[in-house]
């Protein structure tokens, strides 16, 4: 081979390892850094409200144990299709805007109730007396998972005359996900209709995905 055909041959080789080296645009385990499918599982840290990406692996090693750092997130979204929630009730909850999650905390050992706003997840007071009564009228939310899954609620189109509410008891990392669509889309005053339109795919997508609660699990 003449000193030229050695030459391009290592630059062809030089071009393949920047190829090589070039970062691709996987998700990772946020844990111990192997590469996920697009399908993979999450943990939540309580203590930080924190949700990370992570292999099968480490879930099982990191979850599971009484007092572990972090809960495996289940995978199952139930539309809650009969759920009783009366305007009266969901006033008294004086949560802002028509739209809010609420789960049982561990670490601060109370139902929080937050909502989604540009800033990200913004707690509102719940009142304890209200949500126990919500719970007598829809026995469903008893099977709730501290921590990991949470009721969803979707009045937006309820309050404007133009859809039904919708109620979700699913993982909590969705939550947090229809959280990161309205920082990511909101603009101006009232978000803009880009995020709505973002918003509206966000429970189109929920909806497919979801399944109706078991007989016998709600009133």
């Amino acid at each position: 081979m003449s000193a030229q055909g050695f030459r391009d041959h290592d630059n062809a080789l030089e071009l393949l390892r920047q190829f090589v080296r070039r970062p691709r645009n996987v998700e990772q385990c946020e844990l111990c850094g192997l590469e996920l499918g697009e399908a993979h599982q999450h943990l939540f840290e309580p203590s930080t409200r924190k949700v990370l990406c992570s292999c099968d692996a480490c879930v099982v090693l990191l979850s599971g144990r009484a007092n572990a750092r972090f809960k495996r997130v289940p995978r199952n979204v139930r539309f809650l299709e009969d759920f009783h929630l009366t305007d009266a009730r969901w006033d008294s909850l004086m949560i802002p805007i028509n739209m809010a999650f609420i789960f049982k905390s561990s670490p601060e050992e109370r139902m929080m109730a937050m909502y989604p706003s540009p800033a990200g997840a913004t707690e509102s007071l719940l009142p304890l007396e209200t949500w126990s009564e919500i719970v007598q009228h829809n026995p469903a939310l008893d099977t709730m998972e501290p921590d990991v899954e949470a009721l969803l609620v979707n009045r937006i189109g309820h309050s404007r005359g133009f859809s039904a509410p919708e109620y979700y008891l699913l993982p909590i990392d969705e939550c947090f996900k229809l959280v990161g669509v309205i920082r990511l889309y909101w603009k101006g005053f009232s978000g803009g209709a880009e995020l709505w339109k973002e918003v509206a795919h966000f429970f189109t997508e929920l909806k497919r995905k979801a399944v109706a609660p078991a007989e016998g699990a709600h009133a």
